[in-house]
C-alpha cells in the first residue's frame, strides 16, 4: 500500500463513520467531512483530520468517498466540494443512489474530469464496522489496482461487475429488494401471529434449523419481540430503497405488486415515528396506532 494514499471521506453517517475509521486503521491518511460538523468530530480520535467545508477534505486527497442518503445527497456534497476538487481524482460513491441518482452523479463526474466508481456496498452497522462489508464495484478496470488499498480497508470481498458505472447499482436495488422482502415478511408474520393468538416463538421454532429459516429472520424477529430497534438499517433508508426499486421496476418494464406494497407500509411506519428505527419497526404499521417508545402495539388494532 503506497504511503500517499489519502482518502477524503463525505459523509459520516453510520456507515461513513464506520468506513472512515477502517480507512484510518489500515494506515491510510484520511479526512472527513458532515454536513453536521458535530456527527464527524469523534472520528478525530481515530487519527482522522475533520474538516469544516467539503472542499478542504477533498483538496489533495487521491480517494474521494461519498457515503450519503441518496443521490441528490451524494450530489450535493461533490457541488460543495468541487473547487477542492483536481482532474483525475478517483470518486468511489457507496450509497444506494439508483438508477436516475446514477446517471446526475456520473455526468458531474465527467465534468470535472474524476475517475468515477460505482460501488455501492452490502452490509449494515456490525459488518461495518468490522470492515467486512461486501463492495459492489463497477467502472474503468484501470483503476482496481488504485483502489484496492480502499476496498480491502473497508470490505472482505469485492465484486467486480463490469466496466459501465451502473452496473453495481442495480445490482444493489435487487439485493436490497430481497432484504425489504425478508424484513417486511418477518414484521408482517410476527404480527400476524399475535393477532392470531399463536406464540411468536413457536412460528420461529417451526422454521429453525429448515429451508425456511434465514439468520436475518431470527435477527429480526429478535429485534421486534424484545421492542429493540437500535438501527442497522433504518427504516427511512428502507423506504427510500423501495420507492428507488419501485421506480426502477417500472422504468424497465417490470411490474412490481409487493414492493409498492412494502414501500407504502414503510411510509405508514414512517410516519408514526420510526423513521430513525431500524426497519423492522415496520411491525408498528400492523396496527392503527403506535405506542412508540414502550415497545408494545398489540391491542390497538
Amino acid at each position: 500500500m503506497p504511503d500517499e494514499t489519502s482518502v477524503a471521506v463525505l459523509g459520516t453517517g453510520t456507515m461513513g463513520a464506520a468506513m472512515a475509521r477502517n480507512l484510518a486503521a489500515a494506515g491510510l491518511r484520511v479526512r472527513a467531512w458532515n454536513r453536521t460538523r458535530a456527527r464527524a468530530e469523534p472520528l478525530t480520535g481515530h487519527g482522522i483530520t475533520v474538516t469544516d467545508e467539503a472542499a478542504e477534505a477533498v483538496r489533495g486527497a487521491d480517494t474521494v468517498l461519498t457515503s450519503l442518503y441518496d443521490g441528490p445527497a451524494a450530489l450535493a456534497a461533490m457541488r460543495a466540494a468541487a473547487p477542492g476538487l483536481a482532474a483525475g481524482t478517483v470518486w468511489v460513491q457507496t450509497g444506494t443512489v439508483g438508477p436516475d441518482g446514477l446517471e446526475l452523479l456520473a455526468e458531474f463526474a465527467e465534468a470535472h474530469a474524476l475517475r468515477f466508481l460505482d460501488a455501492p456496498v452490502l452490509g449494515t452497522r456490525a459488518p461495518a464496522e468490522a470492515g467486512e462489508l461486501t463492495v459492489l464495484a463497477s467502472g474503468d478496470p484501470g483503476l482496481r489496482r488504485r483502489v484496492t488499498p480502499v476496498f480491502d480497508a473497508i470490505g472482505a470481498k469485492t465484486l467486480w461487475l463490469g466496466e459501465q458505472p451502473g452496473a453495481a447499482s442495480r445490482l444493489k436495488l435487487v439485493v436490497n429488494n430481497w432484504v425489504l422482502t425478508l424484513i417486511n415478511g418477518t414484521a408482517e408474520t410476527l404480527a400476524l401471529a399475535e393477532g392470531l393468538g399463536v406464540e411468536p416463538g413457536d412460528f420461529l421454532g417451526a422454521v429453525a434449523g429448515g429451508p425456511l429459516d434465514v439468520p436475518y429472520l431470527q435477527a429480526k424477529a429478535k429485534l421486534i419481540l424484545e421492542g429493540a430497534y437500535e438501527a442497522s438499517f433504518p427504516l427511512s433508508g428502507a423506504r427510500k430503497d423501495a420507492e428507488l426499486i419501485a421506480d426502477a421496476a417500472g422504468n424497465a418494464g417490470v411490474r412490481l405488486d409487493a414492493t409498492p406494497a412494502i414501500a407504502q407500509r414503510l411510509r405508514r411506519a414512517e410516519a408514526q415515528g420510526h423513521g430513525t428505527d431500524d426497519a423492522a419497526a415496520s411491525y408498528y404499521a400492523s396496527y392503527d396506532a403506535s405506542d412508540y417508545g414502550r415497545g408494545d402495539t398489540r391491542g390497538t388494532a
